[in-house]
């Protein structure tokens, strides 16, 4: 659990600055779960500085409460948590001067987003909370006040643990717990969990991912992980510590992550997926006869695919299926072994490339432009989807052909503005898996919506 926080002071020297706002966000990594907002009387004077700056002064924290009236509010809603905020070593060093007054001793973990960003979403000429959150499309109201900024700190955080793809601040998170606690049983980590789409991630004791996993229903598939009685499942039930999750909504953004996540993290149970998990490809080469022949075969680096396979056997129902669509020959295609024409010219449903009645020149044309109209290649778009709640939308990007990476969004000019959209997207690996995993989504499920650009 994080506590996301931003204080407003009086300014002045260093240590005997007073506290003029407060508020705190408490985010379990999904979303806000509690808060708490207060104006508080330092009883001091504020720079004029800072009134100018923040537009809070003196005569509005006359009636406000005393530090000491908010200190156990503050207490409750942080315990057992990680203090999270923009320049943390600032507000972190002023709540613990002011718990020192009162002789307590404020001690937490923390997270800093100017750091966390830097390192994350490298590149910005400027990382204040501000200029950050606007070059990110990030909404921003009351700037300069602790609500505004505190709300805007959750969600720039929210979009850097998606950033996160080496799960290094979620492993820090598991480690802390680890300190607070014996390890809950597993039926207690399966009720924590959401029975919605998304990625989750099986830890060991020390922060370690041992597994990672998507699901459309994230409670249920973590339980048959938890209840199979297969070596393997027995082997991961005496190590796991703890589930974290991501909700995606979108189940491509789901299988993207997956197949990205598991390649960097190379979790010991995702032995499937560290390589590709596409090994057959289809192809279009020219026979002896100069007809384009679709072929299905081991994936090769060295040749130009179309699109590729998790099974030989998935590969050679998508040809079957490609050439009685489009009247294709099977014979051409190798699906047919005969010296004559092939069962679908029999059935006036290929046009006779078999025997020699339609051209090499006519045939190539057709295949060309099914090619043309039914892969990435050198197309420019952005597949919109489901969000993580009913607010948002996710987007993915393909630049000429290119994955760049998915983001979420819940106003319309993130997207459609280029510039902006490339700002809040989280890059990601190009490579056959995900060009793969794409192709295969479009084609086989329906999307909100597909801008091309």
């Amino acid at each position: 659990m994080y506590a996301i926080l931003d204080i407003e002071t009086t300014g002045g020297q260093y240590n005997e600055e007073g506290i003029t706002e407060i508020a705190i966000y408490k985010f379990d990594g999904q979303e806000v779960v509690d808060q708490f907002i207060s104006l508080v009387n330092p009883e001091i004077p504020i720079q004029p500085f800072v009134v100018k700056l923040t537009g809070i002064n003196n005569a509005m924290l006359r009636s406000a409460p005393k530090f000491y009236e908010v200190a156990k509010r503050i207490i409750e809603i942080t315990q057992d948590c990680i203090i999270v905020a923009h320049n943390a070593s600032f507000d972190y060093r002023i709540l613990r001067t002011e718990f020192r007054r009162l002789g307590y001793d404020f001690e937490k973990p923390t997270l800093c987003t100017v750091e966390l960003s830097k390192k994350l979403i490298p590149g910005h000429q400027s990382y204040s909370l501000g200029k950050l959150v606007r070059e990110l499309g990030i909404p921003m109201a009351d700037r300069h006040r602790a609500t505004g900024d505190a709300m805007a700190t959750v969600k720039l955080f929210k979009m850097l643990l998606a950033q996160d793809l080496e799960k290094e601040i979620v492993k820090s998170y598991i480690k802390t717990e680890v300190k607070s606690g014996i390890s809950p049983k597993l039926l207690d980590i399966v009720e924590a969990l959401p029975s919605r789409t998304g990625i989750y991630y099986i830890h060991r004791e020390d922060g370690t991912i041992i597994y990672i996993g998507k699901s459309k229903n994230i409670k249920k598939r973590v339980n048959q992980h938890f209840t199979t009685t297969s070596r393997k499942a027995k082997k991961m039930q005496l190590e796991v510590f703890a589930v974290t999750f991501e909700e995606t909504g979108s189940e491509l953004i789901a299988l993207l992550k997956e197949s990205e996540e598991v390649k960097i993290n190379k979790p010991v149970y995702n032995r499937s997926q560290k390589k590709t998990i596409f090994p057959f490809a289809l192809y279009a080469e020219k026979n002896k006869d100069g007809y384009l022949a679709l072929t299905v075969k081991k994936a090769d680096g060295r040749k130009k695919e179309i699109t590729s396979f998790s099974t030989l056997l998935e590969g050679k129902t998508m040809l079957h299926k490609i050439t009685a669509e489009q009247q294709f020959c099977q014979k051409v295609n190798g699906l047919y072994d005969t010296k004559k024409e092939c069962f679908q010219y029999d059935m006036k449903e290929c046009k006779g490339a078999c025997i020699g009645k339609e051209t090499p020149e006519d045939y190539n044309a057709r295949i060309n432009y099914f090619l043309e109209n039914n892969h990435l290649q050198n197309k420019s778009m952005v597949v919109i989807d489901r969000g993580r709640n009913i607010n948002e939308r996710s987007a993915v990007l393909i630049e000429d052909g290119v994955y760049k990476g998915y983001c979420f969004y819940d106003l319309n000019h993130q997207v459609n503005n280029i510039e902006i959209l490339k700002n809040i997207i989280i890059p990601m690996e190009n490579n056959r898996d995900s060009r793969s995993i794409i192709q295969s989504y479009i084609k086989k499920r329906r999307v909100s919506k597909i801008i091309t650009f």
